[in-house]
């Protein structure tokens, strides 16, 4: 079995939506992958078109009256089978997290106590807002989306991000705290 860029799987489970198009597929992206997966706009035509190309999806010219043409993609059986057995795979590694803010941490010995206060509480803040876009989410997706069958799948993505970020909000806090209280 031949296997692809984790960015082709994504874009395989994509079509498996209501997204037909690039620009749809991007959108897609910007609205719910890109908080755990990140694909860049100069990625989805080249992908698409290898998609094709592999027969895993077939592409369709789509007109509309005082519009530009647009290529409509949808899967081929060998599309959905790819990606199901993609699926069926247990993952390759634990996901290796880059953190600008731990690495700063890591040497903040070397700059003033208030300085390292306010880098944490700058990052609490940073993630208290994202933790309220992810509430926001997931009330979008419970009112618009709650028959759809990917519904469950999509939420329980959308409960890790929030659990992670209410954890570092708490490390913020417990980091925070100690530093003020106990620090040199």
């Amino acid at each position: 079995m031949k296997t692809y860029s984790d960015t082709t799987y994504a874009i395989l489970g994509i079509l498996t939506t209501d997204c037909r198009s690039g620009y749809a597929i991007k959108q897609f992206i910007d609205q719910s992958l890109h908080h755990f997966w990140k694909i860049s706009y100069g990625q989805i035509y080249p992908t698409l078109k290898s998609l094709v190309e592999e027969g895993l999806a077939e592409v369709q010219i789509s007109s509309t009256p005082g519009k530009p043409d647009k290529n409509e993609y949808s899967l081929t059986s060998k599309g959905k089978e790819t990606l199901k057995n993609w699926l069926e795979q247990p993952i390759k590694q634990l996901p290796v997290e880059r953190n600008e803010i731990l690495l700063k941490l890591f040497f903040s010995r070397h700059q003033p106590k208030e300085k390292t206060l306010l880098l944490l509480e700058s990052y609490k803040k940073d993630l208290e807002s994202r933790f309220q876009t992810y509430a926001a989410i997931e009330q979008a997706i419970t009112k618009y989306h709650d028959t759809s069958a990917d519904t469950m799948y999509w939420l329980f993505t959308l409960d890790y991000g929030k659990r992670i970020t209410k954890a570092a909000v708490e490390w913020c806090e417990a980091a925070f705290d100690k530093l003020l209280h106990e620090g040199v």
